[in-house]
């Protein structure tokens, strides 16, 4: 059984830190990706330059598995970008650990990706036609072999020409032997922020990484923008941008943590906002309001404020579990070994259940089923987001349509199926009441609605196999 008939919540995408004029960067950047782990927790790495040499230390598993602190002391210099990983393009092998080192015909360059590229084996099979030898099966890497091209290595504006040629989601950090590149694409569909620690900047995924190194928040990348940072100074620039962009709903539903500002809004007030709104579209008699921890906590509050039914912790996470694809082949063993029920706590009691959404419904069933086992008189379940009936393809593991849930199943087949008494999503109008700025947000997972349509299927396994040579 793999990891992903375990999976029953949308995975992670990467998580990048970068730092530029900093003594000791390298340190800085691994103190910032620890506050990233929740993006990935497959690989971690850090590439570093002295303006001399650039060096770079990887390993697979968590950040505190993959790097140790003899590593970062090799590690010197004032630039470092640093990358934690959850693979939705290229297989789990040593060479896809990013950042990817490469060298082309202007020295090494490291590249850290957050996102995924629609377009990249249409590109990858274009260079390979033209003599490139690609090293690793991930998608990062086409934009690596599109700067060496012959009319684009080393030119004034070709790094920008060949941006224009990725389609998808994407924010970059690319590191030379004196700079630090931080990129988002023209639709701004992954977070990327800016902030200053002594004499220089910190780039970050999220907010909680600037915190937590002590950095202070300056603003976040524009949609399009290309910010390089070396010893003159910063030079910005950006791309041709859409009239509006597509932001990822879930940074804010589920990716984010809670303490990180997301697309200029903190990501703990807008899930208690979304509670707010399921407990106004879908109130319900009930005696305590729990969570799913962790994702549901916010707007398990919201809901409980606004209904003003006590909150209650339903459910102990346990955090020392690993990933669950290491655990005993039982979906059910897995649930129980990352969550116990708090019996006295719920039994008895009329129970409203509020998570963050349910993918493929396994795991859900198999919580609420726990929550039965310790005699709740009655689930009712309360989801912050709408159905997931598409996939993504801009860089969440979301499964092919056939395997989620809410694309084969009615809200009421789905209720049955999980075996509790009410069963109700939030709106896409509800969703995006709870933003600033919902035209800028894509929702393409619920709508079906996409801002780029892919050139060719993207399903995670089947580009594997392209990529590794089964296909």
């Amino acid at each position: 059984m793999s990891a992903r008939d375990f999976q029953d919540n949308p995975r992670e995408c990467c998580g990048i830190v970068g730092v530029f004029g900093v003594r000791n960067a390298a340190s800085v950047v691994y103190r910032g990706l620890f506050a990233l782990q929740h993006r990935g927790q497959e690989s971690a790495g850090i590439v570093g330059s002295d303006s001399d040499k650039i060096r770079s230390r990887k390993g697979l598993g968590l950040l505190s598995e993959a790097i140790g602190i003899a590593d970062l002391e090799e590690l010197k210099g004032h630039l470092a970008i640093g990358h934690v990983r959850y693979s939705t393009t290229g297989a789990k092998r040593i060479q896809n650990i990013q950042p990817l080192v490469l060298e082309y015909s202007q020295g090494l360059v490291a590249i850290a990706h957050n996102g995924n590229l629609v377009n990249a084996l249409s590109i990858r099979r274009r260079c390979e036609a033209n003599g490139s030898i690609f090293q690793t099966g991930t998608d990062s890497e086409v934009l690596v072999h599109l700067m060496a091209r012959p009319q684009c290595a080393g030119k004034q504006g070709s790094l920008s020409s060949c941006l224009e040629e990725l389609k998808g989601a994407y924010a970059f950090l690319i590191l030379d032997k004196n700079s630090v590149t931080a990129i988002r694409d023209p639709h701004g569909f992954r977070p990327l922020c800016l902030g200053r620690l002594e004499s220089g900047v910190v780039f970050a995924s999220e907010t909680c990484a600037l915190d937590l190194v002590g950095a202070q928040y300056v603003r976040d990348l524009g949609a399009g923008e290309i910010l390089r940072m070396d010893a003159m100074g910063w030079h910005s620039e950006r791309m041709e941008c859409p009239s509006s962009e597509s932001r990822c709903i879930f940074e804010h539903i589920y990716f984010a943590r809670p303490d990180s500002n997301v697309f200029g809004e903190n990501v703990h007030q807008v899930r208690m906002a979304l509670g707010r709104r399921l407990a106004r579209d879908h109130p319900v008699d009930a005696d305590i309001v729990t969570a799913v921890p962790d994702s549901g906590n916010s707007a398990a509050i919201g809901y409980s404020h606004e209904t003003g039914i006590p909150l209650d912790r339903g459910f102990i996470k346990n955090h020392y579990v690993g990933r669950t694809f290491i655990m005993p082949n039982t979906r059910e063993g897995t649930v129980e070994l990352k969550l116990n029920v708090v019996r006295e706590a719920v039994q008895g009691k009329r129970v409203v259940v509020v998570d963050d959404s349910i993918i493929r419904g396994t795991t859900s069933k198999s919580r609420f089923g726990l929550l039965r086992k310790a005699g709740a008189k009655e689930i009712h379940v309360r989801i912050s987001s709408p159905p997931c009936r598409n996939p993504c393809f801009f860089g969440i593991d979301f499964p092919s349509k056939s395997e989620l849930i809410a694309g084969n199943k009615s809200e009421e087949e789905i209720r049955d199926f999980l075996e509790v008494e009410t069963l109700r999503y939030q709106s896409v109008e509800g969703l995006l009441s709870a933003v600033k700025e919902p035209r800028h947000y894509c929702t393409a997972c619920f709508s079906g609605k996409y801002s780029i349509q892919p050139q060719q299927p993207l399903h995670k396994q089947i580009l594997e196999n392209i990529l590794d040579g089964d296909i």
